[in-house]
């Protein structure tokens, strides 16, 4: 019992020295380089973003109409896929249709089909048509613009 209390005298006596030299809730870390110590920092006010203004991919290339060639001929395309293997492109087309769009393949000079889901032969239509696509649809946020080349 004798030692029980000279223990806890003992223990207690060295947790109040250690805590004498903590002067009103001061720290020995307040005057240290120590990374764990947290400065005050002023709140940062995080602006509202500006509307983003995506550029649209213009690229002009000779086209010409593969699976419907009785097709009225325009001069811009709004792409939504490329491909090189027809098949694909074909398959791609079916599951568009089956979104509501009106997809037409074509083919430039080097052999890749295009799916276009509109054609203009203005091009503010079909920079509108591209914005309303990006916006109704995040999943075709790459859509793009072909010029056709004659």
């Amino acid at each position: 019992m004798q030692q029980f209390k000279f223990l806890t005298l003992t223990v207690l006596s060295i947790v109040v020295v250690s805590c004498a030299s903590l002067n009103n809730g001061s720290s020995s870390f307040d005057d240290s380089d120590s990374p764990y110590v947290q400065e005050e920092t002023t709140p940062v006010v995080k602006e509202e973003p500006a509307p983003k203004t995506d550029k649209i991919v213009v690229k002009e290339e000779k086209v010409k109409v593969v699976d419907e060639p009785e097709t009225e001929v325009f001069k811009y395309y709004v792409i939504i896929g490329s491909f090189r293997v027809l098949e694909n492109a074909q398959n791609y087309k079916k599951q568009l249709s089956g979104e509501g769009f009106l997809p037409v393949l074509l083919e430039n000079e080097n052999g890749l089909y295009r799916v276009s889901v509109s054609a203009y032969n203005d091009e503010m239509p079909a920079r509108e048509r591209i914005s309303a696509i990006r916006s109704k649809y995040d999943k075709y946020d790459d859509v793009w613009l072909l010029i056709r080349r004659s």
